[in-house]
């Protein structure tokens, strides 16, 4: 498959991969700050944003996806940069193909199977009445009764766009992306990345505790951690300034 990609910057190649519900966009800030040093490759992940849709949604596929992309631009390395399910991907990544990764980040996400936690979010987004919507405040308000937090429906509802015939519609495969949840909850495998990874946590987050330590270096010997104080499960977005110099520090070493 052939991802969608923004390509910006010059340098070393750094990709970007965003998690669920997410788009490329999500990553805007970062990738204005980032390609003042690297070559930052942005990629909406199957079934999300621009990029093709597919009956197939699961890590392996995810990380074929991102080996395409690598092979069509000429990128024998890269590093990656990826956040929650794209973090999962990029270790599935890591762990089969570690030759062609660089440098690796993971963002708020443990390489454990997660219990299902999105109930309310599926609900929601399929309780939105998409052929009479008139409006994202329309949708906002149904969504409310869903999930009280602005900020996660301000995020969830940027898949929102209008098709050719006007009408709302969601960007992302919702349907597949239900069906194929246990895909995504599950730990990547593999024989352990014996290279450094840096994982970085928000706070408040509980994606990453003390008790997934075990399994994080199970397969990644050599992780190193970093914690944003004041942030939750999007730590990039909610301090975006403390969240780009740690990348960059990590990436100049």
């Amino acid at each position: 498959m052939q991802l969608n990609v923004q390509i910006h910057g010059n340098g070393e190649p750094l990709i970007i991969m965003h998690g669920l519900f997410g788009t490329l966009e999500n990553w805007g800030g970062q990738i204005k700050a980032l390609s003042e040093h690297f070559t930052v490759y942005a990629v909406d992940m199957r079934n999300h944003g621009r990029s093709p849709h597919s009956d197939t949604f699961d890590y392996p596929s995810m990380t074929q996806d991102v080996l395409q992309l690598m092979n069509d631009h000429q990128l024998a390395k890269a590093h990656i940069l990826a956040h929650s399910m794209g973090g999962k991907a990029a270790m599935q990544l890591a762990l089969n193909y570690p030759d062609r990764v660089d440098k690796l980040i993971i963002v708020d996400i443990a390489p454990v199977t997660y219990p299902h936690h999105h109930q309310d979010v599926m609900r929601g987004l399929n309780a939105i009445q998409l052929a009479s919507l008139k409006s994202r405040n329309e949708a906002d308000q149904q969504l409310s009764q869903y999930i009280p937090e602005l900020s996660v429906r301000q995020f969830l509802l940027k898949n929102l766009y209008r098709d050719e015939q006007k009408q709302f519609a969601w960007r992302m495969n919702l349907p597949v992306i239900e069906a194929n949840y246990p895909n995504i909850s599950i730990a990547p495998i593999g024989p352990p990345y014996t290279a450094q990874v840096l994982f970085i946590k928000g706070e408040h987050s509980d994606y990453i505790t003390a008790e997934y330590r075990e399994p994080i270096l199970k397969l990644f010997p050599k992780a190193d951690y970093r914690m944003i104080q004041g942030t939750g499960h999007w730590p990039h977005a909610e301090k975006p300034g403390i969240f780009t110099k740690m990348v960059l520090n990590y990436l100049s070493k």
